[in-house]
């Protein structure tokens, strides 16, 4: 697909698909139907029936294009998402500045991070049905809307006494998180093409990958240690506080111009099967079960878990484990943690527009996973050597492959579980990373804190490679791309929802005209 700029919606090379019936087309967290009575053996019957009226179902043909607006909805989304990450990681790279500020210890001050982890495993589920019952733009604007809030009332939270004030404001900004964090997969599905989806996603979570590095790298330029002086302290902290809420509020007006539910014509071949399907036949909870009768989404969902809740301990207790060694050095850890960021990024792009090359999501997956493990084992043991410069670049190899895997396992999800919705398997995924970092990051701050910043991180090690295990266990079935391919399940019911591989008596192939 190419796109014209003459009209709203881009006049690019325009692909065609059935409009299959309902009845032959029921896809997991649809509701079941009489058809699903007769189990695995239904669909053959029904793969006959479409055969013998196929010529007249060829006639209808859904059209798909692709909307110049989705590079819009992607560049919000993602500064939004910025702004939002940055005020997660924001206390923790100044963890002794505000425990000295706030007069609280250094548990407290991990709690302004963690708070977005507890805020999320709760509050997933209500979020992934509003996204799915209530729609793209809606939710969109919650999050966007909430991270205006949260900032705002952080810049009431100015005096020494007020820690209970800024700790409510970062969980309004956490219940924001549980907005944003799940629609980097939504966003690429909805709006972009089959050649691009894993690129767009990549750059939806390249957004709060920034935000993170601007995180690690802007606080400790903005607000230097002075612990002797409170008032000057508390200036500095000021112009980090109000400037983040402008630039959020902004960000807020924005997407209300830009956000819409969905393109006027679907990007996608797979896009255009699910639109043909009635909105009351959807059942949220059937969704829910679907996903988690799914043995290869379960092995993803702890493998991601480990990965991402791992990084999210890593980047809360950074400063502690490098101030541990080097003294003095916050300006620099602030730096580490924006050089493991900034390699992420780097490593989130490549892997995306791998992905979209080649499509090997398993083999992928798997590969960067088993080079995080020696990535994170290299910077433990090089940690204490005395050698800044070694910290940087082993953070930065670190950094490559740990947050590099992010948009990896989101894709990889969105693939095994179509046609589930993409908010629903980002969001249970974002809920296991939010639970596996509340462990890792308690486990480790007190071993760090207990014995030393090696003991912490061999923890992380060996769950990481409980990680590589189950994601070497994944089976892989690529069921968006053969989709989009004009591979076509006629029954996704048929097939049991735990089954890796479809059996070929119940599935029959059909090549989309083009």
């Amino acid at each position: 697909m190419v796109e014209d700029g003459g009209e709203e919606e881009a006049e690019g090379e325009s692909g065609e698909v059935p409009a299959a019936p309902l009845q032959q087309q029921r896809c997991n967290g649809f509701l079941p139907g009489k058809e699903e009575a007769g189990g695995g053996q239904r669909a053959a019957p029904e793969a006959e029936e479409m055969l013998a009226a196929g010529g007249e179902r060829r006639e209808a043909r859904l059209e798909t294009r692709l909307s110049r607006r989705r590079l819009a909805v992607l560049a919000v989304f993602s500064c939004y998402s910025l702004v939002n990450a940055f005020q997660w990681i924001q206390y923790s790279i100044l963890s002794n500045v505000f425990a000295g500020f706030y007069g609280v210890s250094f548990t407290q001050i991990d709690w302004l991070s963690m708070v977005y982890m507890v805020a999320y495993v709760p509050l997933i589920l209500p979020a992934t049905w509003l996204l799915d019952a209530r729609g793209l733009r809606l939710t969109a604007l919650l999050g966007s809307g909430l991270n205006a809030l949260g900032a705002w009332l952080k810049c009431g939270s100015l005096a020494p006494q007020r820690y209970p004030l800024t700790l409510a404001a970062q969980a309004v900004c956490a219940v924001a998180q549980v907005f944003i964090l799940g629609l980097p997969s939504r966003i690429a599905s909805v709006w972009f093409g089959p050649t691009e989806v894993s690129t767009a996603c990549a750059v939806a979570v390249l957004g709060n990958q920034l935000g993170t590095a601007i995180g690690f790298l802007l606080p400790p330029v903005l607000v230097p240690n002075t612990p002797n002086d409170i008032d000057l302290m508390a200036h500095n902290i000021s112009i980090m506080f109000y400037g983040t809420a402008i630039v959020s509020t902004l960000l807020f007006f924005l997407a209300g111009v830009v956000f819409e539910e969905k393109p006027k014509y679907p990007p996608s071949h797979s896009q255009a099967v699910l639109q043909t399907k009635p909105p009351e036949d959807y059942s949220y909870k059937q969704s829910i079960i679907n996903l988690f009768r799914n043995i290869p989404f379960i092995l993803l969902l702890i493998s991601y878990g480990i990965m991402t809740g791992a990084f999210y301990s890593v980047s809360t207790l950074l400063n502690q484990m490098i101030v541990t060694h080097y003294e003095g050095e916050e300006v620099n850890a602030g730096r580490i943690g924006l050089t493991l960021v900034v390699a992420g990024m780097v490593g989130s792009i490549i892997c995306g527009l791998w992905l979209d090359y080649t499509k090997t999501y398993k083999q992928t997956t798997l590969i960067v996973y088993i080079l995080s493990f020696i990535g994170l084992l290299v910077f433990t043991f090089t940690l204490d050597l005395g050698y800044l410069i070694v910290v940087f670049v082993t953070g930065g190899v670190l950094g490559f492959f740990m947050t590099g895997y992010l948009p990896l396992g989101f894709e990889f999800a969105v693939e095994i579980t179509y046609p589930e919705s993409e908010g629903t398997s980002s969001g249970l995924l974002n809920a296991s990373a939010q639970i596996f970092g509340i462990i890792f990051t308690l486990v480790q701050g007190k071993l760090t804190t207990d014995y030393s910043p090696r003991a912490g991180n061999i923890f992380l090690c060996a769950w990481i490679f409980v990680g590589i295990i189950l994601t070497a266990l994944i089976k892989s079935d690529l069921r968006r791309h053969n989709v989009n391919s004009g591979i076509m399940n006629l029954d996704v019911k048929a097939v049991p929802v735990d089954s890796p591989v479809e059996p070929e008596s119940t599935t029959l192939k059909i090549q989309s005209a083009l």
